[in-house]
């Protein structure tokens, strides 16, 4: 199996649409071809068949034999690319650093070496009794980030 010849095909394919991006490309066993495409605005059904398409019609089966699968991230897996930072804008994350402390936030910007949160928390108040409510923010380094996921709120 050629893997640059399809990897050349499915950035063809993906480049027709700016908002798509790649996620991840595989070459299993068995000739399975994984392909994981993600989208500034999400992917529609018609996009995957578009890519699957785009690779499948230039690749000659009487030649090598293989299966191919063009999907869209699952919610509950970690974010790959920092691409998928910026369609997640104003969505609550839970983050885990490589030293291992967690945070939680809303995501508020994508900056070119990390992301800023923000979240709020419950102080006492400077003068008297009583707690109040604070905003927070923090920057946090790509570099620094383990693991991030978007929070599922039902």
């Amino acid at each position: 199996m050629d893997k640059e010849k399809i990897k050349n095909l499915v950035d063809i394919a993906i480049a027709e649409n700016s908002e798509l991006f790649l996620i991840d490309l595989q070459f299993l066993p068995e000739n399975k071809i994984y392909v994981e495409i993600d989208g500034d605005k999400g992917v529609s059904l018609n996009e995957c068949i578009r890519v699957s398409r785009g690779v499948e019609h230039n690749l000659d089966r009487e030649e090598e034999d293989f299966s191919l699968e063009v999907t869209t991230p699952d919610v509950a897996q970690p974010i790959k690319v920092n691409r998928q930072f910026v369609k997640n804008i104003n969505r609550t994350l839970t983050i885990r650093l490589k030293d291992n402390s967690k945070l939680e936030g809303i995501l508020k910007k994508v900056l070119p070496s990390g992301i800023e949160l923000e979240w709020k928390t419950r102080e006492p108040k400077p003068i008297g009794k009583g707690k109040i409510t604070v905003v927070k923010t923090t920057t946090v380094s790509f570099d620094d980030i383990a693991e991030a996921k978007v929070k599922i709120i039902f």
